[in-house]
């Protein structure tokens, strides 16, 4: 474990093995990670139901007729302008609430949900992107999922352009782009365990130069 704080969020290309990544790092530094988890956490922090984040998960849009009838169900915050506020970006200022809340009280790796962006001026934090050839990703899908390589390259491309639109519509930067991260990895070249390493000498350079 680095001394002080230690935050580490992870951008993923679909299939590139970033959660995994994620949790055995979380692991190996004996913190927590936060992928899914986040969604739960963040409906009970600001009262609002926890179907709304999984449906709005890395979405940057939907419907005005959805919008206008989830916002219903939504409770919590109650400023006006809050109240006004289509509901995709309710859910996006409350993990993004979340996400600030968690790296002000303990170490934890946070996969996605532009964990990066919200955690810009914390001097803690290590942003990261893994991403990986598309053949290997293609397997892993298949793998996973238990689809053919046409439909798993398919719900690749689609899930990245999902994951793109969300990170873009609401960070200033591009994701997937190398000036939007400290360290970017190809999990391909290295493996899982491997970039897991990669990561943990970067933390580990970067926790050496710190003291210098």
């Amino acid at each position: 474990m680095m001394n002080g704080k230690t935050i580490v969020t992870i951008g993923r290309e679909f299939g590139s093995g970033g959660r995994v990544i994620g949790e055995k790092l979380a692991e190996k530094l004996g913190i927590r990670c936060y992928d899914k988890e986040l969604l739960t956490l963040a409906a009970k922090e600001s009262g609002m139901c926890k179907e709304l984040f999984e449906t709005h998960d890395e979405k940057p849009t939907n419907s005005f007729l959805y919008s206008l009838v989830m916002d219903t169900y939504s409770l919590g915050y109650t400023t006006s302008s809050f109240v006004d506020m289509p509901i995709n970006h309710k859910v996006f200022l409350a993990q993004f609430d979340t996400i600030k809340n968690l790296a002000a009280k303990e170490s934890c790796v946070i996969v996605g949900r532009c964990a990066d962006y919200a955690l810009a001026d914390y001097p803690n934090t290590t942003t990261v992107f893994i991403s990986a050839n598309m053949d290997d990703r293609i397997k892993r899908i298949c793998r996973l999922y238990e689809k053919d390589p046409d439909k798993a390259k398919d719900l690749i491309v689609k899930t990245d352009k999902k994951r793109a639109n969300y990170y873009n519509y609401y960070s200033s930067k591009k994701w997937g782009d190398a000036r939007s991260y400290h360290l970017c990895l190809n999990s391909s070249l290295l493996g899982i365990d491997g970039t897991v390493d990669a990561i943990l000498e970067y933390l580990k350079v970067k926790e050496r130069y710190k003291k210098k």
